[in-house]
């Protein structure tokens, strides 16, 4: 083989250094290194998959290029583990796109930030088709600025955090109008609201097929996950706990805001609503109407404790309200200091409510709450928008109580109201017997309790 000239080997070597890193680096998604070449071949669709870091990675503000990375049209976005926090201001998710955080990372709101009543860190709005995939990764924000800001701010102190107005919408992730959303492996703590919004958007009133799976929500200000409208909600595994700082602090608040939002197509399984300062599994429906679509939502398997409410209220299906079916099934409620079960202002013509083999355990332990404490009540708390009380099933329910009281209570605001159409049959094992307390006039009620077998 011919010799190289020295003249040819200094012309291939200056060759070589002006197309940049070797072929093997170039196609790395791993560097995580500024790469202004692997930009320009994400954004000319040379690339599928793109690191966020390659925009440029700034540890004081890492918005630019995680909203660059973003919005690239990449099919994948990664972002990595830097050794610190990705510290950013409200970030705009995109749609057809998978987002990966990888373990360890955080992706913490700025402090100073977010000032606006609604800022979300995450917000997905009218797209479809986004995956967020992140086990071992953190969405995190700054629920105590937020709180205190607007004390110190009437206080007339005027450091940053004093400038906040009091609000209960900024949310970690805020889906809203969304198709095809599926969230993975993810924790989100310390939101100014909720931990997970689902909502309609600007463009359908309604979100459709989102799956959250494995996610812990953990220390939000109003709930855990708030459910407004959505067809296809699938919820599995994830955990909501901790929820305190503004009403109603629930685990999970399914509470649509208008008759022509939908419920429909929600499952909740195998999750676990933990010390919350309301009740752990709230359902709403004050503003659903005889117009509405039909209501369908199954808890199935999940666990729930409350560190101040009840366990599981459903509250205002009222006379004019949605049909359909809300039931509870192999659902455990145990350590709560209000009632186990909590049934408010449910007419027998509206959703039917049923418990399917759920089984309670040592709840309403405050003798005090509200003035009466029992595992179940059946509350007719506003009678005029609910003539006919009734409409719910207790099938091979459990009761495990060791207090002077009823498994059942109901309590009558209005003595000509009448309870409709309840059944089933409450096993419970109590010291002191087996009672119930329904104090109303009862047509077609077939509901018993019994004692338990040893």
């Amino acid at each position: 083989m011919a010799r190289l000239s020295c003249r040819r080997r200094l012309a291939l070597l200056a060759a070589a250094l002006l197309a940049g890193p070797p072929l093997a680096a170039a196609n790395d998604a791993s560097d995580n290194s500024a790469n202004p070449q692997a930009v320009k071949e994400v954004l000319s669709g040379k690339r599928a998959t793109a690191n966020a870091a390659w925009w440029g990675f700034d540890a004081d503000d890492a918005t630019g290029a995680l909203q660059q990375a973003i919005d690239s049209g990449a099919k994948k976005v990664v972002v990595p583990n830097m050794g610190t926090d990705w510290i950013v201001k409200p970030i705009r998710l995109a749609g057809d796109q998978e987002l990966v955080l990888e373990d360890g990372v955080v992706i913490a709101a700025m402090r100073g930030e977010f000032r606006g009543g609604g800022d979300m860190l995450f917000t997905a709005a009218d797209i479809s088709n986004l995956n967020i995939r992140g086990a071992g990764a953190t969405l995190r924000m700054h629920k105590q600025d937020y709180m205190v800001g607007p004390v110190l701010k009437k206080l007339g102190w005027h450091r940053w955090y004093g400038q906040y107005e009091k609000a209960e919408w900024r949310m970690t992730l805020g889906i809203r109008g969304c198709t095809n959303v599926e969230v993975t492996g993810l924790t989100l703590e310390d939101s100014g609201g909720d931990g997970i919004y689902v909502d309609g958007g600007s463009q359908q009133d309604h979100s459709r097929n989102i799956r959250i799976n494995n996610v812990v929500c953990d220390n939000h200000y109003r709930q855990g996950i708030s459910v407004i409208s959505v067809d296809g909600l699938l919820v599995e595994e994830c955990t909501f706990k901790n929820t305190w700082g503004t009403p109603p602090s629930s685990g999970v608040d399914i509470e649509p805001d208008s008759p022509k939002q939908k419920v429909k197509n929600i499952v909740f399984r195998n999750c676990r609503f933990e010390d919350n300062y309301g009740d752990g599994i709230e359902i709403f429906l004050s503003h659903q109407t005889a117009e509405s679509d039909d209501v369908s939502i199954l808890f199935d398997n999940c666990h729930v404790s409350s560190r101040r409410g009840s366990g599981i209220r459903v509250t205002k299906i009222v006379d004019d309200g949605p049909k359909g079916l809300i039931e509870f099934r192999d659902c455990t409620v145990e350590n709560t200091q209000a009632y186990g079960i909590k049934v408010q202002d449910k007419s027998a013509g509206s959703a039917r409510v049923k418990f399917v083999r759920c089984t309670l355990r040592n709840v309403a332990v405050n003798q005090q709450y509200n003035g009466l404490s029992v595992p179940i009540w059946l509350h007719p708390y506003r009678p005029n928008r609910v003539e006919r009380f009734g409409g719910i099933d207790f099938i091979d329910c459990h009761v495990e109580d060791n207090r002077d009281r009823p498994a059942v209570a109901v309590s009558d605001n209005r003595r000509q109201l009448s309870m409709h159409d309840i059944t089933g049959a409450i096993a419970v094992k109590n010291p002191h017997g087996v009672t119930q307390s329904l104090g109303l006039p009862l047509r077609g009620v077939t509901l018993g309790v019994i004692a338990a077998e040893p």
